[in-house]
């Protein structure tokens, strides 16, 4: 029998027991799920470690043999030297292939930038029936497999006379590049504060005159990161040069063709020219993506009023 003053099982101290071994039991719990967590976290973290550095061997391997001294390849590299550079060089194919590489991506990266950034502000800023297929369209050549689009520019050209010319080269590397630069300048824009621009409207800046003055200033950053991207598609493309260069040859073409015919130490030359543009790419996007982000934490009028009574470039245009 319970005494008078003992805890039966209605009583508060049998419910302050029963509680405390809650308590126990969920912190046990906790402290497992933390385990667990953490657990995961350096498995996480060993697969990414490993990833990258299998990515990293290729090229850990083509450098060193770029610069060897041996007449084939071999690895590690018996001594250092500078010859396959030399070959690269002076050999007019590989020049010609690497001067019409760098003019097609140049010209390609530059057209997309202008019709992607103008189909982007559109689609940032227009009220289009049906926006959502229209910005689907743009970035569609992305998603698609390269042989897709070749195949499909391959039949479209041979029809209207551009197969195998450097201006039907471009224009394919313009359909590559322009879902990058749509997909950049597009978020961008959105991110813009459109509040700028109806105030320019406000002080009588003309639509062109806004551009010029508010909106381009305030992207240029975005704009080169998505110059540069659609740069650095257009000049590692190989599969539409393939089938639409005809006798013309870029860099990615001409590796590949030396490759199937043989096996040159040239090719290890002008693979680590290519590593070395991705990385300086790569190392530039990182810096205008810095310089975005600082730009979006600097701080903003509290009013617009406040931006209204701030002298800038638009200060007078009613006078314009």
């Amino acid at each position: 029998m319970i005494g008078r003053y003992g805890a039966g099982p209605f009583e508060p101290g049998h419910d302050t027991a029963d509680m405390g071994g809650e308590t126990a039991t969920m912190q046990g719990k906790a402290a497992g799920v933390a385990g667990w967590r953490q657990s995961a976290r350096g498995m996480l973290a060993v697969c990414a470690v490993s990833v990258l550095v299998f990515l990293c061997l290729p090229v850990l391997v083509v450098v060193p043999m770029s610069f060897s001294s041996a007449a084939s390849l071999a690895f590690p590299p018996p001594g250092f030297s500078l010859r396959w550079y030399s070959v690269l060089f002076g050999d007019p194919g590989w020049v010609d292939a690497l001067w019409t590489s760098l003019l097609v991506a140049f010209i390609a990266s530059s057209a997309a930038v202008i019709l992607g950034g103008v189909a982007s502000y559109g689609l940032a800023r227009g009220r289009l029936p049906g926006k959502v297929l229209i910005e689907a369209n743009f970035i569609a050549p992305g998603m698609l497999p390269p042989i897709i689009v070749a195949v499909a520019l391959y039949i479209a050209f041979a029809r209207v006379g551009l197969l195998g010319t450097i201006l039907g080269l471009i224009v394919g590397h313009v359909v590559l590049a322009i879902p990058y630069v749509v997909l950049v300048l597009t978020a961008a824009i959105r991110a813009f504060d459109v509040r700028l621009e109806q105030v320019a409207y406000t002080l009588g800046a003309s639509w062109s005159m806004t551009m010029r003055r508010v909106v381009l200033p305030n992207l240029i950053p975005s704009i080169a990161a998505a110059w540069i991207f659609a740069f650095t598609a257009s000049f590692d493309e190989v599969i539409l040069a393939l089938f639409l260069a005809g006798t013309h040859e870029t860099v990615p073409k001409r590796m590949f063709n030396e490759l199937v015919l043989r096996i040159d130490p040239t090719v290890t030359a002008i693979a680590s020219l290519l590593i070395g543009v991705s990385l300086v790419s790569c190392a530039a996007t990182a810096m205008i993506s810095r310089m975005i982000a600082r730009a979006a934490h600097s701080p903003e009028p509290d009013t617009p009023s406040e931006e209204l009574d701030r002298p800038g470039p638009l200060s007078g245009c009613g006078n314009c």
